[in-house]
């Protein structure tokens, strides 16, 4: 009785919901993967399988799954106000306390936060505010944005622009005419690696060139991660962060700090800009501020862009951005508990604790015959695979190896990022144990050798 319950269900999955960042006809062929339930860092699929989650849902459940707390304040807040616009100057109290939270631990200088549903639409935000200060400032030719190769801001029909993967761009008419990409700066594929210095003065010039050839007058920010997620899990070297944010202050261009991934302890501080002393002129967070959990984003806004803004218009005249779920109470609620959690709860700083046995298994794999590379920082990671080691070439996208990399790590209970081009892409919860971690690790060996095993894969292989 339940397989034919399970089955029916994949057919109205199969039938009727459009799953994101998907090809419609291969998950038609394929069908669902159901997930019934969580707990801290495992998940159960529909056939009772348990699974150990490496990618914390995708990049959120940063607290790990079930906590009772989050669900009670979220379930106390419904009975209490389940919904409050924030429109007509109306405003609810989860929402404000959430905002002063965030200004306290966020880099200092931020202290607006305007709240989103998710990532996507904090950029679209960030992207719109962006554009109204410039022309309430007087500088109305600012509309040009840069950003980085392999980065991702986003699949809104501005954001998934500035992203530069090909998948949002093809037959969505993107990048737009003001959108422009300079190269990442992914040490392990470039002829400067070893060279961090080199590395950070190539990227700083090659914006510094960007800039020039659009004219600065034209241009109006410059968007990055500060660790590059869904590109690949791309770490540049320590100090670019603080360099990329020196020279938009010599362009005169504003800096966006997208931490929608890197944010909430993902990369060892509550934010990423902390671990070089870097204030952005704008920062868009999601994910791990409600731990996935509910939906919600946020950008936050240094205080002379809201100036700029603010007096850009006669008193009377509104500024014409919102949505219905903005600041919506029960998001705020869980957002202000999962919070809590991180400081009070002690998660942080379990994440950094455990981000030590996250670098060992990293260290350890470097040394299977199809890992090139492994890099990460705090509980962010990648481990990079490759047909030769000495050449960095890459496999043949015809053995496609991340589907069956995935398929072969869901056979041995783990779940991991499969990126298309071979690269394996970890983010485990911050409530992880030391032999969770090494579980990870031990499980994701074994895939690996499990693919050397086919034929095919080993034939590949230098």
């Amino acid at each position: 009785m339940t397989l034919h319950s399970n089955r029916s269900l994949l057919d109205i999955d199969r039938d009727h919901l459009i799953h994101p960042v998907t090809s419609f006809r291969a998950h038609e062929a394929r069908g669902a993967t159901m997930l019934q339930s969580g707990k801290g860092m495992w998940l159960t699929d529909m056939d009772g399988r348990e699974l150990l989650d490496a990618f914390a849902g995708l990049w959120c459940v940063n607290v790990g799954y079930g906590h009772d707390s989050i669900v009670e304040v979220a379930a106390e807040q419904m009975r209490r106000l389940p919904y409050a616009t924030g429109y007509f100057h109306f405003g609810n109290e989860p929402a404000a306390r959430l905002a002063q939270r965030l200004v306290d631990l966020s880099p200092q200088g931020l202290d607006h936060v305007y709240f989103t549903l998710g990532g996507s639409d904090a950029v679209d935000a960030a992207i719109r505010y962006i554009t109204h200060y410039f022309n309430a400032i007087g500088k109305p030719d600012k509309k040009q944005c840069i950003a980085l190769e392999r980065g991702y801001h986003g699949s809104t029909s501005t954001g998934a622009g500035l992203t530069a993967l090909s998948n949002f761009h093809r037959n969505f008419d993107l990048p737009l005419r003001w959108q422009h990409h300079i190269p990442s700066p992914y040490p392990y594929r470039s002829d400067l690696e070893g060279d961090d210095t080199a590395i950070i003065a190539r990227s700083v010039q090659q914006l510094k060139d960007k800039v020039a050839e659009l004219g600065a007058d034209n241009v109006a920010a410059f968007f990055c991660e500060p660790i590059q997620g869904s590109g690949g899990v791309i770490v540049p070297p320590v100090g670019w962060l603080k360099a990329i944010r020196a020279t938009c202050d010599e362009l005169g261009i504003l800096m966006v700090a997208d931490e929608v991934i890197t944010a909430f302890g993902r990369t060892g501080p509550m934010f990423a800009c902390e671990a070089e002393g870097v204030s952005p002129d704008l920062m868009t967070v999601a994910k791990g501020l409600t731990s996935g959990y509910v939906p919600m984003g946020a950008v936050l806004m240094a205080d002379k862009v809201y100036q700029g803004i603010a007096d850009g218009a006669a008193v009377d005249l509104v500024i014409g951005h919102g949505a219905t779920y903005s600041g919506h109470p029960v998001s705020a609620a869980v957002g202000l508990e999962v919070l809590r959690l991180y400081t009070e709860g002690g998660i942080l700083a379990n994440g950094r604790k455990v981000g030590a046995r996250f670098d060992a298994g990293l260290a350890a794999i470097a040394d299977h015959p199809m890992v090139g590379d492994t890099r990460g920082r705090g509980l962010l990671g990648a481990i990079e695979l490759v047909a030769d080691k000495a050449s960095k070439d890459r496999f043949d996208p015809a053995l496609k190896l991340p589907d069956r990399l995935f398929a072969k790590g869901y056979e041995n209970g783990v779940i991991f990022r499969a990126f298309g081009d071979n690269i394996i892409g970890l983010a485990p919860a911050l409530c992880a144990s030391d032999e969770e971690m090494d579980m990870i690790f031990t499980r994701i060996g074994k895939t690996l050798d499990d693919l050397l095993e086919d034929a095919d894969i080993r034939a590949a292989v230098g």
